[in-house]
Order: structure tokens, then C-alpha cells, then sequence
């Protein structure tokens, strides 16, 4: 069987065209609803589908539409990138300390689309959190419930493919992710590659705290199948994640994971996609 050419970024922002209706909704660092504001964002390609133009409304809770923000490009940032199916992470390429930092992360499947922007303040410590969930405007795509520990727990196997921020060729590789539950206790068993990795946290309503590892790490589980895996603080000196999760049906859940090494600079972007047997 001939290999089918992979597409290029560009064709790969392309998935994401359309007008999607939705809301932004900042939670705080313990996934406290703060706010929440419906939006329109409209992503409209040109007829030559060389430059894209794109258009956020946003209304506030007193009925006035905010001025519209339109943007075109034709071309991506170095910070963005782009998987085939349409999911994307753009954000800071470098770690500092005493500067802001954090990333977005987009999923899209049929007329769904959700976007996850993690912020972490000047002291390093996580900030807010921005929960983004969007229909294909007149379509009747309905929001996924809630994200449960229930819904983790069990068998997954999937695959991870790896994007390099510095463009080198994408690595794939097969994962095997087991969950189980005893009480207010979660375990983690990764299979990822030939590394072997296992976690344990403590179940406190929708949030799970990871605490045995080098830093302390919070995984808030959020409305529309979301979840948001990031450290409660970023780490001096030692590599980190950030990662924002979707479960797109009971059985099918993805995953971007957007790696740090040890002096804070942007490595790679992977997208997981698991299956639940």
C-alpha cells in the first residue's frame, strides 16, 4: 500500500476552519468558575486558502457585543503546532521565571471543537485557567458531561505521535495507560514506549493531587469530558509538562501533552489517543 503524503501545517489549521459558536469560561487553579462569557470565532480561509482570517466576538453578561478582533495570516508562529486530525498547542517556547507563561491547547472532532489555556503568573505559580467549548454554529453537536474519576478507570491502549519544535521527523509509538481506583486513591501505570512508569494521587471531588513525584502536580477534571494536568508551580531547573485532556466518548479520549526540558525550553508537542478495552 502507497503511504499517503502527510499534510503540511497550513492544511492542517485548515481542519479548524468555520464559525463556532461557544463561551470562554476562566476557572481558577482549583476549577472554580470565575467567569463566563459567550464568544463567536470565525475562521475563514481565503478563496486561494493561502491566508486565513479570523474573527472573535465576545458578549458580555450585559447583552453588548464587545467590538469584534479580526487577525490574518498567512503563515504559523514557530510556537504553534498542528496534528493531522486538526489538534493543535500553541504558547510560550521558552520558560523564565518572573515573566508569564502558559500555553493553548485545541482538540476537534465533527462540529465539537474545545480549547484549554493553562496561565501561570510571574512567581511561576499557576494562575487561571480558561475552558473553551465550542459548536460548529447551527449545528446541534451537544457538550460532553463532566469528567469523572469513574470514566478514567480501566484498560487503555493507544498511540502517541510526537511532533519536535525543532521540525526533525515525528516519532510514533504505542502506549498502555492502566487506572485503577481503591478508595480516595488513584493509581497510574504507563506503558510508553519500553519506559515503564507509575503515579499515584489523592481524589479530592474533580481534582487529583499527585504528590510523590519531584513537584507537586494537580489534574482538574473539567466540564466537556476536560481535564487540565499541569504542575501547581513550575519546577526550577528540572523538565515539566503541561497536558490537556478530552474525552471524546466513553471509550475514545485524547491527549496533549506540550514537554519542557530542564532549562525551560520547549521540546516537543504529542498528541495521545487512547482507547478504553
Amino acid at each position: 500500500m502507497t503511504e499517503l503524503p502527510s499534510l503540511s501545517q497550513w492544511e492542517r489549521l485548515l481542519k479548524n476552519s468555520g464559525i463556532w459558536a461557544g463561551s470562554f469560561t476562566r476557572l481558577g487553579t482549583s476549577g472554580q468558575v470565575e467567569s463566563d462569557m459567550p464568544t463567536l470565532v470565525s475562521l475563514v480561509p481565503t478563496a486561494d486558502r493561502a491566508t486565513m482570517q479570523q474573527t472573535v466576538q465576545r458578549f458580555p453578561t450585559n447583552g453588548s457585543a464587545e467590538s469584534a478582533q479580526t487577525f490574518e495570516y498567512s503563515s504559523l508562529s514557530r510556537s504553534v503546532l498542528f496534528f493531522e486530525n486538526g489538534a493543535f498547542s500553541q504558547g510560550s517556547m521558552q520558560y523564565g521565571p518572573f515573566s508569564q507563561f502558559g500555553a493553548e491547547f485545541g482538540f476537534i472532532e465533527g462540529d465539537r471543537r474545545l480549547r484549554l489555556v493553562p496561565l501561570f503568573n510571574t512567581e511561576s505559580h499557576l494562575d487561571s485557567i480558561t475552558l473553551i467549548r465550542e459548536q460548529r454554529q447551527g449545528s446541534q453537536a451537544e457538550e460532553r458531561p463532566p469528567l469523572t474519576v469513574d470514566q478514567l478507570v480501566g484498560l487503555w491502549r493507544g498511540e502517541a505521535i510526537t511532533l519536535y519544535a525543532d521540525l526533525r521527523s515525528p516519532t510514533t509509538c504505542r502506549t498502555t495507560l492502566t487506572i485503577q481506583r481503591d478508595g480516595d486513591r488513584l493509581t497510574q501505570s504507563l506503558l510508553w514506549s519500553d519506559r515503564y512508569i507509575t503515579s499515584e494521587a489523592s481524589i479530592d471531588g474533580a481534582t487529583l493531587n499527585f504528590t510523590q513525584g519531584a513537584y507537586p502536580i494537580q489534574l482538574l477534571m473539567l466540564p466537556d469530558g476536560a481535564s487540565c494536568n499541569t504542575p501547581l508551580s513550575i519546577p526550577n531547573r528540572r523538565s515539566f509538562f503541561l497536558e490537556a485532556g478530552w474525552l471524546v466518548r466513553p471509550d475514545l479520549r485524547q491527549r496533549l501533552i506540550r514537554s519542557y526540558d530542564d532549562r525551560g525550553t520547549w521540546l516537543s508537542l504529542t498528541l495521545v489517543t487512547e482507547w478504553k478495552t
